[in-house]
């Protein structure tokens, strides 16, 4: 069988529930505000002093917590998903 139809009969991800739409969304702004906190660390620590490390900081405290929430829900679902076509293939 030629590659590139191989990869085609290969099942795809689950499709996205609102909810791990809004949790990529929301760690796609959050990397951007991080991105943005940290190019212009020299601004926000003149306009709000030490706490401009404590901007940053939350932004990658946020981050560590909800990427290990939103990959594991993420997998639950490819793999719940991918038992479906599994099951409805053996049929």
């Amino acid at each position: 069988m030629l590659l590139w139809l191989d990869f085609l009969r290969t099942p795809m991800a689950a499709p996205e529930t609102r909810g791990l739409k809004f949790m990529r969304m929301a760690i796609l702004g959050i990397c951007v505000a991080l991105v943005v906190s940290i190019v212009a660390i020299d601004p926000l620590r003149a306009a709000i002093g030490i706490g401009a490390g404590a901007v940053v900081a939350g932004f990658l405290l946020v981050l560590a917590v909800l990427v290990p929430v939103y990959l594991t829900v993420k997998n639950r679902a490819d793999d719940a998903h991918l038992a479906v076509l599994l099951g409805e293939a053996e049929r």
